[in-house]
């Protein structure tokens, strides 16, 4: 694959991960991610553990020009919503998952994942699963 986004989990992971070939050539991300990694540090209960969460949020930052949530990631919102509420899911309970789905979907772009569950029953969703290292 050309272009994908990468979520969260699985860009933290991304030194780790084996299956490159599950990877897009391009790997993407998106503002939520970068909002969503800057709450770790503020969260980390050890020294060690708020510096190594900062350096992933910097690493982001220097590597990547994310997607943003845009109009038209906005107007795509409402439609992932919707579709996790016919799947017997509230958008609430994964709302950066949501909103990162819906930047998705407005680019036409799949989701490269560690968590494939986590997206789904979104409609209109190209969800790429990424084995997970652990796992």
């Amino acid at each position: 694959m050309a272009r994908g986004v990468l979520d969260t989990s699985t860009l933290i992971l991304l030194g780790r991960i084996d299956a490159v070939e599950s990877l897009p050539t391009e790997p993407l991300i998106t503002t939520i991610t970068l909002a969503e990694l800057s709450v770790g540090p503020l969260v980390a209960t050890t020294d060690e553990e708020r510096a190594a969460r900062q350096a992933h949020v910097q690493q982001a930052e220097a590597d990547f020009d994310p997607l943003p949530f845009d109009a038209a990631a906005a107007r795509s919102f409402g439609r992932v919503a919707a579709s996790l509420r016919r799947a017997g899911r509230k958008s609430s309970a994964r709302a950066y998952d949501a909103m990162i789905a819906a930047v998705c979907v407005a680019s036409e772009l799949p989701i490269h994942t560690c968590n494939p569950d986590d997206f789904a029953g979104i409609d209109g969703l190209d969800v790429v699963d990424v084995p997970h290292p652990d796992r």
